[in-house]
Formats: structure tokens, C-alpha cells, sequence
């Protein structure tokens, strides 16, 4: 062994060829927090020492490859003053650049996702093998910020300027096929296929086959672009992306902004006017706000996943009451993988349902983020009917009929009859009482709320309600059915609003108060829309029902006087 660390090892493969594994004791996946970046710079330095090693393949031990920074360890960093704060994001290029000038040739298996910083640990490499199955990208405008370990110098030398502007601007995960495709990495093969891949790479490159000095040089110099080119390459990029990302969220702009600044620069220069740059975006609030959301999100997540041990599978649901509520459910059940029967007591509700889940599947035909096959395949998935015939084999059922409780204790009590015992029953309402719906109930402890938001299909939260008498493996196994539809579970106890209305409400109110003063609502969604909302309160009302506003106002009221 060479190395040997929490995070990372170095060890003899074959013939002067070593292998750098990530492979942090203790998590689930690979990431940067400062004991990696400290193994990192051992484990560079162990190799430098070395005269026998002639080739390194980076790998790792998880399922990915590294997701990225440890944010939670970062983010105390930007409280730093901007000197420290610039002199440690140099500090850790440092160790990347120093892998990068390795006087031997170096390739990275990429088996799984690599974001963020493990995606710039694989651009410091001579060559790329990347799994079928695998992600690359930088999403650090996503948190506010850009990418800051090298990725808005390395990536435009690699792939373009155009590509890398689209890249680290727009943030998204790209498939192996795009990264293929734009040079982001140099072979894409079948996962079992990787190191044999990765290790054909390093021979022809030490026998040199491959000049991997040639193949780094363009990183280490400035970008290939003459006055005009950058010009008109840069000016164009900054007003199409200040666009699209608005006044908002500098990052992606800035991002731009850096790339030009350091277009006449060798790597270190560059690498300086990146830090400089990063460290101006982690000081604003934006970035608070939007890395707060992010660990936010996160922390609900690690939530969530604790109700994994006592959750029932959901082989079949069903939801009660079609129409547009009814046949969203239904699509997102569908279309993640869980067959969903449809019940409604009228054909046209019926026809509805169905139809809203076929223009929803059909739009992501139309965007090429499905298969006619697929579509088809999620249609079948989902079966009308009106009358009880199948429910014996349901695990869960989601009633979302009007919004009365004296009609959905019926309901509920209706289909409470026909399920088996242990078949959970979720009511999705925006504002009853759980506990007074489960009165109606013979087995309460299978009850509890299942609160879904319009457009179902866009909108990534679901609150679980719990009721007094709601089972833990009810409130489980509603939070995994949640999970397995794409959706964001929270978990709430029971009390007029719930989570979300509670906080609505007040939001309606100054809604309420600026029409009393005689604002146009028109200019008060515009308003709204700019900072962020997608849709004002009045369209908002509009699509919640207004019928359903006044309910839920009723309820709020009564509940909090």
C-alpha cells in the first residue's frame, strides 16, 4: 500500500500502475469535505515521492463517484474574511493542479455520478472512461455560486467555451452520451467494463501510444480564442444568460464574467481570477438563501429516509375521485413504476382523469423525455373503473373527492369496507381534520392525510398528515409511496393548515389587504412572478379554486381565531 486514509487509498495494481480509490469510511457516498481534500493532498505527494509509478487510475469504492463538496463543512468557510477565504480555495487547487502536473499519465473511472467538485477531480485528469450509466456536471449556480475548484478553467480548455458556458451556467447533470459527445470525457462503456477500460487507457498512454503531455497541455494554457472570437462568444453568452437566469441569481452570469476574465490566462493565473470571483458570489445573500434551501432540503430528505425501515411496499394504489387532482395522482403513480387504479362514480370524471394523465405523459413524449413506448406502457398502468371490483389488492389508497368532510367520511368508510386489513386508506385534503375524518373509521391507525399540491406533476411536495390515532407504519409507508412518486414527503401533525396553508394564508391575506387598497391584482402577480414565485397569488387562487380558498379560510379561522 502507498497511501492508506479515511477517505482514500493508493495501492499497486500491475506494472508500475497504481490505483487512487475514493472511498470514504462511513458514508454513503464520496465527497469533498476536508479530510478528502487533506488524503487528496497526502496521496498526491506519496505518488510524487514514488519513482517506480508510471500510470494512476482514479476509481471509486461507492456507487458514485464524488458527489461534490461537502457544503455543510463549506458554507462556515464563506463567513471567512476574503483573504483566508481566497487563500484556501488556492490553497486546495493547489493539490489539484499538482495532480494534474503528475510527470506520469493519469485516468479516472467515472462509475457513477460526479458532480461539482468530483466532476473538476476528473477534468484535472489526462483522460475520462465514464460508466453508460453515469452523471457528470457542475450545478453550482444551482447553490448561488460557481464552480471554484478549477471548473470554469479546465472545462472551456476541454470542451469548447460555447459548451462549457452552457454547462456550468445552466447547472444541469449530463449523461454519458452529451459528455461523450462534447469531449467532456474520452470513452463511454458498460459499467462492468470500466476498469479494463481505464486500465487499456494508461498502457497505451505509458507506452506511448497516447501523448497524455499533449493531451494536458491545452489546460495549462490560455484559451483559443482571438479578440473578435471571445467578443462575440462572451457578449452573446452573458445577455442570453442574464435572460434566462433574470436579476436574481447572479451566479451564472458571473460565472461568464470570470470565464472572460481568465480567457488570456495560463491555468494559475486563471485559477487565481476563478477564486476571486467564487469568493464575491459566496458573500452574497443569494447564495445564503439558496445553499440554506439546499441543507433545508437535504435535512427533510435524512428525515424521510427514517421512516425506510418500517415502510410496507406498494406493489397497487388506487385513488378515489378522477378529474384533474385524481388523474395527476394517477400519472405520477404510473409513471414512476406503481399501477394505480382510477375510481370515480361518474364516466365523465372517468374521462377526465384519463385525459389529464395522457396530455401529461404526452408532453413528455413531445420533449423526448419519454418513449412512445413508455407513455403506452404508463397508460396501462393506470386502470379506470368505477366500481370496488379490484380493491382487495391495493396497499394504498389516496381519496381525493370533494373537499366536505361529511361526503369524504362516507367515502372513506365506503372503501374501508372492501380493502384488506392492513391497506392503508390517505385522504387528500387541503384543510379537514384528519382525526375528524378518522371517526368514521374502524381501523384509524391505518388513516392519516396525504396532501398533494396543483399541478401535481410540478409540484415536488406532499404533506403526511398524522393523525392521533395514525399507526408508524401507516405514516411510513405513505412517505415511501410519496418517495417512490418523485415527491418531497414532509410529515406534519394534524391541525388546521397543516404545514403549507398556514403558511399560505397569511401570504392570501396581503393578498386580500392590497385589493382593498385598489392594487391591480395583474401587477401584483408580475411583481410576485419576478422574485421568484411561478405563479402570482391571484393565478394561484384561480388554479386552487377560489370556492376552495373560501373553505380553507373558514377553517383556518375557526381553527386559529
Amino acid at each position: 500500500m502507498i497511501y492508506e486514509g479515511k477517505a482514500i487509498t493508493v495501492k499497486a495494481l500491475e506494472s508500475g500502475i497504481v490505483e487512487l480509490k475514493f472511498d470514504l469510511k462511513g458514508e454513503s457516498v464520496n465527497k469533498f469535505n476536508r479530510l478528502t481534500l487533506n488524503e487528496l493532498r497526502q496521496s498526491v505527494d506519496a505518488i510524487k515521492a514514488d519513482g517506480s509509478i508510471k500510470g494512476v487510475i482514479v476509481t471509486s469504492g461507492k456507487d458514485v463517484f464524488i458527489v461534490g463538496a461537502d457544503i455543510t463543512e463549506f458554507v462556515d468557510n464563506f463567513k471567512l474574511p476574503d483573504e483566508e477565504l481566497v487563500a484556501g480555495n488556492l490553497e486546495a487547487n493547489k493539490i489539484f493542479s499538482d495532480f494534474e502536473d503528475l510527470n506520469v499519465p493519469t485516468v479516472v473511472a467515472i462509475n457513477g455520478i460526479a458532480l461539482g467538485g468530483g466532476f473538476e477531480m476528473c477534468l484535472a485528469a489526462d483522460y475520462r472512461v465514464m460508466a453508460e450509466s453515469a452523471k457528470v456536471g457542475l450545478p453550482e449556480v444551482k447553490l448561488g455560486i460557481y464552480p471554484g475548484f478549477g471548473g470554469t478553467v479546465r472545462l472551456p480548455r476541454v470542451i469548447g467555451t460555447d459548451n462549457a458556458v452552457e454547462w456550468i451556467a445552466g447547472g444541469k447533470d449530463n449523461k454519458a452520451a452529451d459528455a461523450l459527445k462534447m469531449g467532456a470525457v474520452d470513452a463511454v462503456v458498460a459499467a462492468d467494463k470500466l476498469q479494463a477500460a481505464a486500465l487499456d487507457l494508461i498502457k497505451r498512454a505509458i507506452s506511448g501510444e497516447l501523448d497524455f503531455k499533449a493531451k494536458r497541455q491545452p489546460k495549462l494554457e490560455k484559451l483559443k480564442l482571438n479578440a473578435i472570437e471571445q467578443m462575440m462568444c462572451f457578449e452573446t453568452a452573458k445577455g442570453f444568460v442574464a435572460g434566462q437566469a433574470g436579476p436574481n441569481y447572479p451566479a451564472p452570469v458571473e460565472a461568464i464574467k470570470t470565464i472572460q476574465k481568465a480567457a488570456n490566462f495560463g491555468r494559475d493565473k486563471a485559477l487565481e481570477v476563478e477564486a476571486a470571483g467564487f469568493v464575491k458570489l459566496a458573500k452574497t445573500p443569494v447564495a445564503a438563501s439558496l445553499i440554506g434551501l439546499f441543507l433545508n432540503d437535504q435535512d427533510l430528505k435524512k428525515k424521510a429516509k427514517q421512516y425506510d425501515e418500517i415502510a410496507k411496499d406498494v406493489k397497487l394504489a388506487a385513488v378515489l375521485g378522477a378529474g384533474i387532482m385524481g388523474g395527476g395522482i394517477a400519472y405520477q403513480s404510473a409513471s414512476k413504476g406503481t399501477p394505480i387504479l382510477m375510481k370515480d362514480i361518474r364516466e365523465e370524471g372517468i374521462q377526465m382523469g384519463l385525459a389529464e394523465a395522457s396530455k401529461l405523459l404526452g408532453g413528455r413524449v413531445a420533449k423526448g423525455r419519454m418513449t412512445a413506448a413508455k407513455m403506452a406502457e404508463a397508460l396501462t398502468a393506470i386502470r379506470p373503473t368505477m366500481s370496488y371490483g379490484d380493491f382487495g389488492a391495493v396497499d394504498i389508497v389516496v381519496e381525493a373527492v370533494v373537499e366536505n368532510p361529511k361526503v369524504k367520511q362516507i367515502v372513506l368508510a365506503e372503501v374501508e369496507g372492501v380493502v384488506k386489513e392492513d391497506a392503508i386508506l390517505a385522504s387528500n385534503t387541503s384543510t379537514i381534520s384528519i382525526n375528524l375524518l378518522a371517526r368514521a373509521l374502524k381501523r384509524p391507525e391505518n388513516f392519516v392525510g396525504m396532501h398533494f399540491f396543483n399541478p401535481v406533476h410540478m409540484m415536488p411536495l406532499v404533506e403526511v398528515i398524522r393523525g392521533e390515532k395514525s399507526s408508524d407504519v401507516a405514516v411510513a409507508t405513505t412517505v415511501a409511496y410519496a418517495k417512490k412518486m418523485g415527491k418531497t414527503p414532509v410529515v406534519v401533525n394534524d391541525c388546521p393548515g397543516f404545514l403549507v396553508n398556514r403558511v399560505l394564508f397569511p401570504y392570501f391575506g396581503g393578498f386580500s389587504k392590497l385589493l382593498a387598497f385598489g392594487v391591480d391584482f395583474v401587477r401584483i402577480d408580475k411583481v410576485m412572478e419576478k422574485f421568484g414565485w411561478p405563479m402570482g397569488p391571484a393565478y394561484l387562487s384561480d388554479v386552487v379554486g377560489i370556492d376552495t380558498g373560501h373553505h380553507g379560510r373558514d377553517v383556518m379561522a375557526e381553527g386559529f381565531p
